[in-house]
């Protein structure tokens, strides 16, 4: 088979060309923002903590191997992953009805809570999981629908009522 070279018109390189600048400029005008606001820092760092919490959440939840997919197939693979997803979703899903619920009764004891208490709650908690424990599964006996509102106080005068 022979080796064929590549041609890129000289229109072609020229548009290239201003394009690789063009990202350039814009990636070197992005860094700049990032260095001179502290809010901006704050907020992607803030971001990357929640993927990497989440995603050793997940790497925690992922039966055998330390997360390692020993299939080389990308079906086997691609099925390995979405199960992990499908259970770490059921974990989060869990951890908020069960979080919903405590601050569900606690407000009713008359505690207060400030909004941003409660969205700093990570859902990613994993100590009361028993992953390799033995569970019963009792299928007559069906749960409680979850109730997903959950009203706070907008303002501290509300919490003391």
């Amino acid at each position: 088979m022979a080796h064929r070279s590549v041609f890129i018109a000289p229109r072609q390189a020229i548009a290239i060309g201003i394009v690789v600048d063009l990202s350039r400029v814009v990636r070197t005008v992005f860094l700049l923002e990032y260095i001179s606001d502290l809010e901006l820092r704050q907020q992607i760092t803030a971001t990357t903590n929640k993927a990497e919490a989440y995603n050793g959440f997940s790497k925690w939840l992922f039966f055998g191997g330390e997360s390692v997919i020993a299939d080389n197939d990308p079906e086997e693979q691609e099925k390995a992953i979405k199960y992990n997803d499908l259970v770490a979703n059921a974990v989060i899903f869990q951890n908020v009805a069960d979080l919903t619920t405590v601050l569900r009764e606690l407000t009713k004891e008359g505690y207060g809570f400030d909004s941003e208490a409660v969205a700093a709650l990570s859902p990613y908690m994993t100590s009361h999981i028993k992953r390799f424990g033995d569970y019963i599964i009792d299928m007559d006996n069906a749960p409680e629908p979850p109730e997903p509102e959950l009203i706070l106080p907008e303002t501290p005068a509300e919490m003391l009522v």
